[in-house]
């Protein structure tokens, strides 16, 4: 998980670390930097790497298709081609999902403070100071988020996190859906208040072009990334150590919230 103006920044698919990738489509490289993201800026400029010209006539078609609003069936049939022009790899996937990834205990770090422990969804992030310009007297445009767009963050009392973006048709094309989930050790620092996230795997799941898809996100580099963490009540805060000093707000979820 990145979080901060300069390890956000996707530099390219470049984040996927070799990751395989097609020139105009949306590959495992982009899901690679979408996982090290905690907020909705940084997925934007993931999916611009190469992706977003794609996404965008994906989107056409599907709204000259002359398909209901809610026939995804029908989107899928129609603009089955241009789907498989926008998305790599097209099989099937051949790598099965993994739920519940911090059941492997040799993930964890360590014990954590019980007050970190447990499920969170992402509620506010700071500005990076490259983008205040171009956000002032946009308050309600770019500094918004994506209404499809969610993240949550969960942390067991072993040290493993795990991190989950959830991005639905109004970002990938009517009738595709993905869940791009990061997973690793939650290292805590109790002596200066820092946590380093340091992410080992990841999958994007979820149904792409009509079929099922597991896209694993093994192959890529993911970088450490250290924060300060603070916890008043039920409201995390971790603030990245970079000068950018970006803050991410978290929520703890109740047990009703929680999937």
């Amino acid at each position: 998980m990145t979080s901060s103006a300069g390890a956000q920044a996707p530099g390219g698919a470049k984040a996927g670390g070799g990751a395989r990738t097609l020139a105009g489509r949306c590959g495992s490289a982009n899901w690679v930097c979408v996982a090290q993201c905690i907020d909705v800026s940084c997925v934007d400029r993931c999916l611009a790497e190469g992706c977003e010209k794609a996404l965008g006539a994906l989107a056409q078609c599907a709204a000259k298709s002359g398909c209901g609003p809610d026939d995804s069936d029908c989107v899928a049939r129609v603009c089955g081609k241009q789907c498989g022009r926008t998305f790599e790899p097209a099989p099937p996937s051949p790598e099965k999902e993994t739920p519940d990834p911090c059941a492997d205990a040799s993930l964890g770090a360590g014990a954590v403070p019980k007050e970190v422990v447990g499920r969170w969804s992402l509620e506010a992030a700071s500005i990076r100071p490259e983008e205040k310009e171009r956000i002032v007297g946009q308050e309600n445009t770019d500094a918004k988020p994506r209404p499809d767009y969610a993240r949550s963050l969960v942390v067991t009392p072993g040290g493993c996190f795990l991190l989950r973006t959830k991005l639905e048709d109004a970002t990938l094309g009517r009738g595709n859906a993905l869940e791009v989930r990061s997973w690793g050790a939650f290292q805590v620092n109790d002596k200066d208040d820092t946590v380093e996230l340091r992410t080992k795997s990841g999958q994007a799941v979820g149904p792409v072009c009509g079929k099922p898809r597991v896209i694993g996100l093994s192959k890529g580099k993911f970088q450490p990334t250290t924060f300060t963490y603070d916890v008043e009540g039920d409201t995390l805060t971790l603030t990245a150590k970079t000068p950018s000093l970006q803050t991410f707000q978290f929520r703890r979820q109740t047990e009703n919230q929680a999937e």
